[in-house]
Parts: structure tokens; sequence; C-alpha cells
């Protein structure tokens, strides 16, 4: 099953507490190449794809609402050796204190051909904010301004490859129906001007200032109070945003009239209004009034030019899909692994037994082998109050054997919580293991914005 409809349930934007004396420092081509292709994996929305880091190969989100590189996740597999460190604190979003990180400077980072010999990174070690369980794939760090602010960056997020460019060396003629956007930076991070019609019953054209937050799956982020318009809809429901460095963030879900990028304007796109002591830390730029997130972003064509402080947008092949959230009020992540016994392929054989009775009966017997296998399990760690599968009777801690009569051993996560984003009314049957038992529920999705 396509990615297209998977949101991940958390945004990852963080604000730092330090001034940590910032050293600049810079990728480049290691020969004479013009442009670099890189392959990702687009996981609810996020773009993932390996980066050696002191000759370790890890996984990196790109995400351009971060100004610092983050490692994150890392076990006894995945130990880099760290150069020059220190210990420092770090506050980003939700409403809990700061975390102790790791600041190391001098680090060597290779992708393919594009290469820095001095990047400096922080380590957190923090147990609760595990993207990985969320995502079904390991995730060890994110990346931003540190690798976008040396190149011309296109990104496609349809064919899902990225062309890194030597300095002029994209070449904007060639881009037919393109809108350029001037980028406003504030601490290493990108905000563009736009504008949007935010009442439903309204034509009116508000200007927004938004952070480009290519690691927040959500379509769009709105802070209540930062312009007299961006009030929450009367169509709305309370639900959990995410996971930030420092805690859960919750707020409203609900969707606007449009927003407008130029020549483009979307229309009914959802967006979340995250509570104020969440994003206390990004209320600090007091002229944002929000994030442009990835559920945007994937429906163009994307290129950065940090070095020229523009954006260019075209349209992609997801522009017309359609806006969708998790209907089901599940938040599944993965569980670990369980042990699984499987039938071997082609290990059927069959004998003859004659049975010793006055009729000489003849009878057939099979003979299966088996193998023992780990596959991965999931488990529900949040549940939305109020929602289909809350009604149902499901419980935070449950763990998902079956859905719609298919083992989810043998399913992505991906696919599995794609089921939880089709449209209204879909029947989902579930078979939970709870306390050693499993039980059958059934709900119907439901669309609490309509």
């Amino acid at each position: 099953m396509k990615n297209n409809f998977i949101h991940i349930f958390f945004s990852i934007l963080f604000l730092f507490s330090i001034n940590d004396g910032f050293t600049q420092s810079n990728f480049k081509f290691r020969n004479k190449v013009k442009k670099q292709t890189v392959s990702f994996k687009l996981l609810s929305n996020l773009i993932v794809f390996p980066i050696e880091v002191n000759g370790k190969k890890l996984n990196f989100i790109l995400d351009s609402g971060v100004g610092r590189t983050i490692l994150f996740n890392l076990n006894a597999h995945d130990s880099i050796p760290l150069n020059n460190v220190e210990k420092i604190k770090l506050q980003g979003l939700g409403d809990e204190a700061p975390v102790d990180a790791i600041l190391s400077n001098g680090n060597v980072f290779k992708l393919n051909n594009i290469q820095s010999n001095s990047e400096k990174l922080y380590v957190i070690d923090n147990d609760s904010f595990d993207l990985s369980s969320k995502l079904g794939l390991t995730v060890n760090g994110i990346i931003g301004y540190e690798l976008l602010k040396d190149f011309e960056v296109k990104i496609n997020y349809g064919s899902k490859k990225i062309i890194f460019y030597r300095g002029g060396e994209y070449n904007y003629d060639k881009c037919k129906k393109c809108e350029t956007f001037e980028l406003e930076f504030n601490k290493l991070k990108p905000y563009i001007n736009i504008e949007a019609r935010l009442l439903e019953n309204e034509d009116r054209i508000t200007p927004i200032k938004l952070l480009i937050d290519s690691g927040g799956s959500d379509a769009m982020w709105l802070f209540t109070g930062s312009h007299p318009d961006i009030v929450a809809p009367k169509k709305y429901f309370d639900d959990f945003l995410g996971e930030g460095l420092s805690g859960s963030i919750y707020g409203k879900r609900a969707k606007i009239k449009s927003l407008i990028l130029g020549q483009f304007e979307i229309k009914n796109p959802t967006v979340s209004y995250p509570d104020s002591l969440s994003v206390a830390f990004a209320l600090n730029f007091t002229e944002r009034n929000g994030s442009l997130g990835a559920s945007i972003l994937k429906r163009f064509i994307v290129v950065f030019d940090y070095k020229n402080s523009k954006i260019t947008l075209k349209k992609g092949s997801h522009f017309r899909e359609p806006f969708r959230y998790n209907m089901s009020g599940i938040e599944l992540v993965h569980n670990g692994k369980v042990l699984v016994q499987e039938k071997e392929k082609n290990s059927t054989s069959f004998s003859l037994e004659e049975e010793s009775n006055s009729f000489s009966t003849n009878k057939i017997i099979l003979n299966y082998n088996y193998k023992y296998t780990f596959k991965p399990s999931y488990k529900i760690l949040k549940l939305r109050i109020g929602s289909p599968a809350y009604n149902a009777g499901l419980k935070e801690g449950d763990i998902v054997i079956k859905i719609n009569g298919k083992y989810t051993f043998d399913m992505e996560l991906d696919e599995i919580v794609g089921k939880f984003y089709q449209k209204e009314n879909k029947r989902i049957s579930l078979v939970i293991e709870r306390d050693n038992q499993n039980y059958d529920f059934h709900f119907n999705l439901k669309d609490m914005l309509k």
C-alpha cells in the first residue's frame, strides 16, 4: 500500500535553549560533478535517507524546520565515535523540561559524492522520543539547514528523489508553470509569506507567515492569537498532535477554506491548532503564524535555494490528493518482534499408510515443515477519547493481531495505519491481544469535521 494518505502523528520542531557559538560548516561535492541524485523513502510524508556519519551509515529525516543536526535512538549497533564533545541541555516543543544532550564538533558526513568534514551535531538520549516505532523503520537523526544551505535542492515527492545541484547549476528557465517565493530566515529556519481563506463562510484573504517544515507530516499548524483571523473553526475535535523533544503536543484539528500559494489554491486543507503551552518556545518569534508541513509540500516539486533565499513550487503528482486524517482515533506504533510459526513453501510431502483391518484401506499422510520467524508486532500507543475505536472498547496498550482478517505481522506499519485514513463509514475489524487473551472489535470510521 502506498503512503499517499498516511500522516504521522507528530511533528519534529526544535528550539535550542543555548547559544552554542555556531561555526559555519560546508557540504561540498567530492569531485567535479555538478549534481547528485539521492533516492529516499517517503514514510508518513517524511523524507528518510541514509547518511554516513564518521564511517557509520545512519538514517536521517530531511527536516527544513530544524537549524541543527540531531542524532537520537542510537544503540550499541549504531554507536559511532564522536569528536570534541560537551554536555548541554535542549528545549523543544512540548510542555516538559529540557533534555540532556551532547554537543559534538568536527564530524565527517558523507552522502554519496557529497561530504562535510566539520559538522556539528547534537546527540540526545531520550527513550520517550522514539521516531522509529512510529515510522516502522530505524531513524537515527534529523538534518535540515546544514545540508540544504550549500546547494540548490530539488525534491520530487512523486519519484522519491532529491537532486542536489552545485550552486548556480539549477536551470530555473526550464521550470514552466512554477511559482517562486522569497524566503526569510530566523535562527537558520526558512519562513514563507503566503495567504489563506480561514473562514468557511467568508472570502476574506489573510496574510500568514509560516515556517516551512518538511519534518512535520501534517498539512498546516496555525497558532491561535498570532493574528486576529486565526481562531479555531466551529467544527474541530481535540487531538494528540505529536511528540516534541520536550513532551507530547495536543490541540485542535480542523479544516480551513483554502490555502493560497501564488497561482496555486489548495482547497479545504486540514489544519492543526496546537495548545499555546506546547509551542511556547516557537512563539518567541512573534511574526510567525504557524507551519507549512509535508502534507502540503508533497503536492509539489519543491526547489530550495537557501543561498538566494527563495523556494520554487511546481504541481506534482500528489497535488489533487484529498486531505484525510486518521478517523479511527488509534495511534499505532511498532512493538518489537514476535516469534511466528509458518509453513515453509514447497515443503509438503505425502506418504501412504496401509491400515491393518479387514477392509485393507490406505490413508494419505500429509507432512509439513515449519519454520519460526521473528516478525513485527504493533500496539496502540494512544487512543483519542470519543473516537470510533475508543467507543468500541479498545484500550491503550492493546496489541493488534489482525486487521480486516489479515495478520498484522505480515504487514508494514504504514499499510495498517493507512486503513484508518480511508473514507468515512469504512468498516474496521480488529483482533486484539489483551492480558494474553484475544478479543474481536469492530467499528466504522467517522469524519469528525463534517
